[in-house]
């Protein structure tokens, strides 16, 4: 097998790979509780500062993204099943378009997996910082604790990591089930979630007696809250990162997204439709709230139960920050274990066989970049920070290997017709192509956002840093791991 003299294969004998192994042990149920559990953390809070361009706008900007998201984990889990190996996104792209494409790929992945756990701890951080009435200098303090408890489960085994990913989203999706419930005999709909107008400098008013339109700033204000809806999903496409960890990944995985796609597809409309309905909080409000569902709690049951409830809501935080330091640690552990990363970080756990170097040094990153904008700019400006630039960044790097795993998924279809697919996205190819126009539009809408320029020059930086090593050294030290064996053997049956 050859490949381009743009890159060169490194050759390293079986126990390069002994050092490397991982362990089976997930079924369906598994699958979908890693697939929700990563998204929930997005509808307890995040989702609703759409609603500042008025509750039709978030519905409709919801229907856009969620059709977006369907295209993509369609083409997922029919790539998935065809290409079960823990790479995922770069092995999709890197089997369709080389080397190049995947690095990048992977790369524009890898800014989503390190950052979005840093912004989760962060809320969580100031969650708990008001349920114990700890000081705002002490925030760090929280950050750290939660990491190392964390990767340490991680760390501990696939099998624990599993049952905890399984038992939080269940609670979580508790939680959100006990306020949809809750929430029903509190709603008035006209008077509460339709309480925006348009004022006479265009920015959103509040309507004292509700009754607005549901589209105060026309389809401009539909496109607008676009980046927003993104959060109501953000992360599902984190499954295939379990492949080699799944007990039979061409028949579950495709099954594992699915379920978890629809769940998150119900949740997602109840807690658009019910949060802001409930009477005395309305869409104004939650437009600008750090903590909409436990604004919604308080309107229910009152204030005097606000410190319980606050450790309800931290469930959902909990159950994305687990799971997606889960993929985190596999996606580094993939690219690393292929020689585009240090192959040190591929390393895995002599006993355990977690990829627990990869969870570590990717923690290790995040916190590093948390504490600088913290330190760098000060507790009050650095917190605000971080809960914009680190988000978009994330955000930013989604809609980027959305738009490349789309792309793949055509070039796959087109390149190799007759490779093995347990199965097919029934989608196909329009499925694919309207996720990217969808990424590029909502990519577009998020790049207009003034606090956006700062998150696109940082996400620069991380690539320019990226590309550097592999141009430098990792193109260079390529292994033929199992994605690579696979994109290179399948390259000489298509005689490309």
């Amino acid at each position: 097998m050859s490949e381009p003299s743009s890159v060169q294969y490194t050759k390293v004998d079986q126990s390069y790979f002994e050092k490397r192994g991982l362990r089976r042990y997930a079924g369906v149920w598994s699958l979908w509780a890693l697939g929700v559990g990563a998204v929930i953390s997005g509808h307890f809070s995040g989702w609703n500062f759409g609603l500042a361009n008025g509750w039709g706008s978030m519905l409709v900007a919801g229907i856009i993204i969620a059709v977006m998201y369907l295209g993509l984990t369609f083409s997922i889990a029919e790539m998935s099943p065809a290409l079960p190996h823990t790479g995922a996104a770069y092995s999709f792209a890197r089997t369709a378009m080389g080397p190049w494409g995947g690095f990048l790929t992977g790369l524009s992945e890898n800014v989503e997996y390190v950052l979005t756990p840093a912004v989760i701890v962060f809320f969580i951080g100031s969650y708990m910082g008001g349920i114990f009435g700890t000081p705002a200098e002490a925030q760090p303090l929280w950050w750290i604790g939660f990491y190392i408890l964390f990767v340490g489960l991680n760390v501990i085994g696939v099998e624990l990591s599993f049952r905890i990913t399984l038992v939080v989203t269940l609670l979580a999706l508790g939680c959100l089930v006990v306020f949809w419930i809750s929430a029903l005999p509190h709603i008035d709909f006209n008077r509460w979630a339709l309480n925006i107008g348009a004022g006479p400098d265009g920015a959103p008013v509040e309507l004292a007696e509700g009754g607005g339109s549901w589209f105060p700033f026309g389809w401009k204000g539909v496109l607008a809250t676009l980046p927003f809806a993104v959060w109501l999903f953000l992360a599902i496409e984190q499954l295939p990162l379990a492949a080699e960890e799944s007990v039979d990944p061409k028949r579950d995985m495709p099954k594992g997204i699915i379920l978890g796609m629809l769940t998150l597809i119900v949740s997602a409309f109840m807690i658009m439709w019910l949060n802001p309905a409930v009477a005395g909080i309305g869409s104004f409000k939650l437009a600008t709230s750090g903590e909409p569902l436990l604004d919604g709690f308080k309107a229910i049951y009152g204030e005097g139960t606000a410190k319980l409830l606050a450790g309800v809501a931290v469930l959902g935080l909990v159950a994305s920050f687990h799971t997606i330091i889960f993929a985190k640690g596999r996606q580094i552990y993939s690219l690393a274990r292929a020689g585009y990363f240090p192959p040190g970080l591929s390393i895995t756990h002599g006993t355990r066989k977690t990829p627990h170097v990869a969870m570590v040094f990717g923690s290790i990153v995040a916190l590093g970049v948390m504490f600088a904008l913290w330190f760098g700019l000060g507790a009050d400006h650095g917190g605000k920070v971080i809960g914009a630039t680190l988000l978009n960044m994330a955000v930013f790097g989604a809609m980027f290997s959305y738009f490349m795993q789309a792309l793949s998924f055509i070039v796959l279809r087109r390149k190799l017709p007759n490779i093995h697919r347990p199965y097919r996205s029934p989608f196909g190819i329009f499925g694919a192509a309207l996720t990217m126009i969808i990424a590029v539009v909502t990519l577009f809408y998020q790049i207009k956002d003034p606090a956006y320029s700062t998150a696109v020059m940082w996400v620069a930086i991380w690539f320019v840093v990226g590309i550097l090593y592999f141009a430098v050294r990792g193109r260079h030290r390529l292994i033929l791991s199992p994605e690579e064996e696979f994109a290179l053997e399948h390259k000489l049956k298509a005689g490309a």
